[in-house]
């Protein structure tokens, strides 16, 4: 498998050798902050299906065969997550201050009750200390491509190593038996079922990927256009299109979604309204209203939150968007109601809510990139780089297996 280099194909610096991780910030000294966190902790470890290790030695919560275990090594764990919150937490579990034996069970049980976890009284003062996402993480033309190169442009071997062979990067659906390459295929055919993709059928798709949901429609015998900001995905999606003899009715476009023109029977995205932004949301609708043909329909596949959850955290810099999908946001199906209502002539229709297969997928990917941890070294990526990558899926897994998040395949009619 070949190593990264530093310098990628258009000369650019290699995104992953200036990440935030490489400079994870010092243990803050903030002996109020860790006292209130300490004593947050103790009131709600009791009431969590998980037991807690403190550095000295003393456990809070269950115990049991089956309750997972968290051990805080030392007390820099206090410090970061007293002044940090969210962040800190994340940044304390790279840093090495705490570690668990099995870390997506571990963070389920938070994930439940993430609502109760802050006192009532602490979250009314939300605005204060929450910190928002910083204005040059905008999806501006700009910022997006330089968002999506962050995360994206990492290394198309990183990926490699713990995708299915399909690279597929989005919730896989599930039914017995299957291997998580059959049940991304399976995905896919759903969402091109809905949108009625089949021979001659003229198909946009914005968000590339590595190529899969292209190269299976055009295997159908549909036209695809397909959009991407990444360099390193364009290059596979169109050898990819190649290999499989179907580049001739394949176009891979590095471009935005806002520059797309033409007219298509069928628009096609893939969990990409997330890095869209919140502020972006109605031009991206009325962008995809403007290229759908009348009678054409259009499929959205999209993690969402529960609308009141959308509501409290919006515009939140949180430690996905500092050290994962820079200027994201998670829409809630509400949300994408109002804004298609206001800004399209399309109707929301068909609904498929498949959230607990993400918790499967992830455990997955989580799996493969936990064995192959020596190769993902050998690529150049350090330590604080794989606890970082560790605690994104486990974190993520968490979320979807205790329903905070969702995923759901949308079909717009275009009347």
């Amino acid at each position: 498998m070949a190593a990264i280099t530093e310098r990628q194909a258009d000369g650019a610096r290699a995104p992953w050798r200036d990440g935030p991780w490489r400079e994870l910030p010092r243990t803050p000294h903030a002996p109020v902050h860790a006292a209130i966190c300490r004593a947050l902790l103790v009131r709600v470890a009791h009431g969590l299906q998980v037991r807690v290790q403190l550095p000295d030695g003393r456990s809070l919560g269950p115990t049991g065969p089956d309750v997972p275990l968290l051990v805080i090594h030392r007390d820099d764990f206090f410090h970061r997550v007293g002044r940090d919150g969210l962040i800190g937490f994340g940044e304390s579990y790279m840093a090495g201050d705490w570690d668990a034996d099995d870390l997506g069970a571990a963070l389920r049980p938070f994930a439940a009750r993430v609502e109760s976890l802050v006192p009532a009284w602490m979250q009314r003062l939300r605005h204060v200390y929450v910190r928002h996402q910083p204005a040059d993480e905008a999806n501006t033309k700009r910022g997006a491509r330089r968002n999506i190169a962050r995360h994206y442009d990492l290394s198309n071997e990183l990926f490699a190593l713990f995708l299915d062979p399909s690279m597929t990067y989005s919730c896989a659906w599930f039914e017995p038996g299957d291997t998580l390459e059959r049940a991304q295929e399976r995905k896919i055919d759903r969402l091109l079922d809905a949108v009625h993709v089949g021979p001659g059928t003229r198909v946009l798709e914005i968000g590339t990927g590595w190529g899969a949901l292209a190269v299976r429609a055009a295997c159908r015998g549909a036209h695809v256009t397909t959009l991407t900001l990444s360099r390193e995905q364009q290059a596979v999606a169109r050898r990819r299109a190649n290999d499989t003899g179907v580049s001739d009715r394949i176009d891979v476009q590095r471009r935005d979604y806002r520059d797309a023109h033409g007219r298509y029977d069928a628009v096609v995205s893939v969990e990409m309204l997330e890095a869209v932004g919140e502020r972006y949301w109605p031009t991206f609708f009325a962008k995809v209203d403007e290229l759908v043909e009348r009678g054409g329909r259009v499929g959205v596949q999209t993690i969402v939150f529960e609308h009141a959850r959308m509501l409290a955290t919006r515009g939140q810099y949180t430690w996905i968007s500092k050290y994962i999908f820079p200027g994201g946001a998670i829409p809630s199906i509400r949300a994408i109601e109002a804004v298609v209502a206001e800004h399209t002539r399309m109707v929301v229709g068909d609904r498929f809510h498949f959230g607990r297969h993400y918790a499967t997928t992830l455990r997955a990917w989580r799996a493969c990139f936990d064995a192959r941890s020596a190769e993902v070294e050998a690529l150049g990526f350090d330590r604080a780089f794989r606890r970082m990558w560790d605690f994104y899926l486990a974190y993520s897994e968490a979320g979807f297996a205790t329903g905070y998040l969702d995923d759901v395949q949308l079909v717009l009619d275009a009347s």
